[in-house]
């Protein structure tokens, strides 16, 4: 059996050997106006009361707004956010968390709710979730320069997953980073933490498979809006310490479940 020995490069390298993906640093990487990619970050509304064939449609008109190339500055503050359904009030929250980087110290946050208006659906994960994601966003005092979202980015049947679509209508470059598969196939990667596997669907690449921990199960990092794939997963793991997943889905994850974060760690 072929095992993906790949690793995530985490220095500069003038001269990468062949077969090796040459690194960017996280910290910065193509500004606005630079060249490559149009950096435009328009803003993009549409409504939510939609049915399913409709926004499948949405997600469909979308996608081609993706910018799948590095076109953020310095990056101070990253975020994180995620949403937890109160099934008995059908009522969804969003927590909206920033942290320095890349120390990963707490510095600001926000808790949104509004009543859930869409089904379970999966692939449609964006029309029940964005718009109470969106109220969270409203509330930080901090602008995030990142949002690592916990689900799928061009990792999507439309290519248009949640972190690709929160990116395009906010205009914050995004990535995707979420616990499971929800398409594609991939080879299998070595065991240590930062080795990695093409996720495929077809002949196309649509994300990365990385482990961001040795020895435990690894996380599907795709792109989301405005970071190209690499360094969505540098960010990824350097945003990683102890845990399987980033600190930044940690805190969200907990901030959503329970409304607080006092003594979190």
């Amino acid at each position: 059996m072929d095992i993906d020995t790949g690793l995530i490069p985490m220095r500069m390298s003038s001269a990468p050997p062949d077969g090796v993906i040459p690194s960017v640093s996280p910290l910065r990487t193509r500004k606005k106006g630079d060249g490559g990619a149009s950096c435009s970050a328009g803003a993009i509304h549409h409504r939510w009361d939609v049915n399913i064939p409709e926004a499948r449609a949405i997600q469909e008109s979308l996608a081609h707004l993706v910018i799948m190339q590095d076109c953020l500055g310095e990056v101070r503050f990253v975020a994180g956010m995620d949403v937890g359904i109160d099934i008995r009030r059908s009522t969804a929250r969003a927590s909206a968390v920033v942290l320095t980087f890349p120390a990963l110290q707490l510095y600001d946050w926000a808790v949104a709710e509004r009543p859930v208006t869409f089904p379970y659906i999966p692939g449609l994960l964006s029309f029940r979730e964005i718009p109470v994601m969106l109220e969270a966003l409203e509330k930080l005092k901090q602008a995030p320069d990142l949002v690592i979202c916990d689900g799928q980015g061009l990792a999507h049947p439309r290519r248009l997953g949640i972190a690709c679509h929160f990116g395009i209508l906010t205009g914050i470059p995004t990535i995707g980073a979420a616990k499971s598969r929800l398409i594609g196939t991939h080879r299998p990667l070595g065991p240590r933490k930062g080795q990695y596997a093409f996720l495929k669907d077809g002949p196309n690449c649509i994300g990365l498979v990385l482990r961001t921990r040795t020895g435990v199960k690894p996380i599907f990092v795709s792109i989301g809006h405005r970071v190209g794939l690499m360094t969505a997963c540098r960010f990824v793991l350097a945003c990683t310490t102890r845990y399987r997943l980033p600190e930044t889905t940690r805190f969200a994850h907990r901030l959503a479940s329970s409304g607080a974060l006092h003594g979190f760690r």
